[in-house]
């Protein structure tokens, strides 16, 4: 083999490796915040309720920050932009296992949600760069990564608590952790983001296509929304299972997830992107039906099973068909879809708890099996 292309191979695959870092460092951050809410709920001194309010701002500092996020990786670039913004996640991670009262707490939780767009429009833009390298998509292996660090954020945050170690000597060790994986990373990771033209707008109104994605990605955020919020009071109040199968419904759907991402790309490849996020649609749809329509345990574990696999693949392919866009930059179509998507994802939940108030928590549910059909009906209208 010529050793040019040798070389072209040996590069590819430092791209891959160092932007599956990235995704892992990054999940891994969110994760580590996530697993310490008891434990600065309990120091601060917040009911469940006002919990609540002070979480908003991590989506607020979100939704503020889509249209920036898109615009600097337009202008600088989506290598400088995601190194920065992995140092401003980290840092803001450690601030907030410091922070005294709410008065410090919220904005710093507002600066953790730009710090966390920043990333995520960044490090998918750069993950579009390195699918561009390959043959075959790779998309949804990256996000697989990230979820893969979920688990261990959540596994070191439960041993952090079982050895009675505060939230900001954890959230310090965590940053560290990130910092050197930053300092392994950085020098591979792509350094001019491919297909830019400089003198292409960077705001620019989405077309039809980026509308249709953004559509998919709407109902399917607003799936990933309601389970991530409502899986363990569907268990505890439905099913009423005993405490300890609580979580039993939300693990479920994670592992599942997880493990349909790391297999997302095989069948993308073989079967075509739209066919494999039809199929997702209507696998949301039947595991939904499942646990409302059989509200016992072997049943409902079946079902959220079949609602994380429906799940998992259906963002990183969108996100890798809007990363190929031609009528705007990369890092501009994905802010673009990505915040129609994130419209769902924080609509979802709320949603969910009227219906359920107005008639019953099942009946809310299966919402989420309705978007699934949604998902595969927009599918079969948009180029993928």
């Amino acid at each position: 083999m010529d050793s040019s292309v040798l070389a072209a191979a040996g590069l590819r695959k430092k791209h891959r490796a160092a932007v599956g870092a990235l995704f892992f460092l990054l999940g891994l951050c969110f994760a580590t915040w996530a697993s310490r809410i008891p434990s600065i709920q309990q120091r601060m001194g917040v009911s469940d309720g006002q919990l609540g309010l002070v979480l908003f701002a991590i989506p607020a500092g979100q939704l503020l920050s889509l249209p920036l996020a898109g615009w600097l990786v337009a202008k600088r670039g989506s290598r400088q932009v995601v190194l920065v913004g992995v140092l401003l996640y980290a840092g803001a991670l450690v601030a907030l296992g410091w922070a005294a009262n709410l008065y410090q707490l919220v904005p710093l939780l507002m600066v953790f949600g730009v710090g966390s767009n920043l990333t995520n429009i960044s490090v998918n833009t750069q993950a579009v760069n390195v699918e561009r390298l390959y043959t075959n998509p790779i998309m949804a292996s990256f996000h697989g990564l990230w979820s893969l660090a979920g688990f261990a954020g959540a596994a070191i945050g439960t041993v952090m608590i079982g050895a009675r170690v505060p939230p900001g000597y954890h959230f310090l060790l965590i940053a560290l952790l990130i910092a050197a994986g930053l300092a392994v990373s950085a020098s591979n990771v792509v350094r001019h983001d491919s297909g830019v033209d400089l003198n292409r707008p960077a705001f620019v109104r989405p077309d039809s296509h980026l509308l249709g994605l953004g559509a998919i990605a709407f109902c399917a955020l607003i799936c990933e929304g309601a389970m991530f919020d409502w899986s363990g009071v569907y268990f505890k109040k439905v099913l009423q299972v005993d405490r300890n199968w609580v979580g039993a419904g939300y693990t479920a759907f994670m592992s599942t997830m997880a493990l349909g991402r790391f297999g997302a790309d095989g069948l993308a490849a073989r079967l075509g992107a739209r066919r494999v996020i039809q199929g997702s649609g209507l696998l949301t749809a039947t595991g939904l039906a499942l646990a409302v329509a059989f509200p016992i345990l072997p049943v409902a574990l079946l079902g959220f099973l079949l609602v994380g696999f429906g799940t998992s693949s259906v963002v990183p392919l969108v996100y890798s068909a809007a990363g190929r866009s031609t009528t705007m930059s990369a890092g501009m179509a994905l802010a673009a879809v990505s915040t129609i998507g994130f419209v769902g994802f924080l609509l979802g939940p709320p949603v969910i708890g009227l219906i359920a108030g107005a008639t019953s928590l099942r009946v809310s549910l299966a919402l989420i099996a309705v978007m699934g059909l949604c998902v595969s009906a927009v599918a079969s209208r948009v180029r993928i």
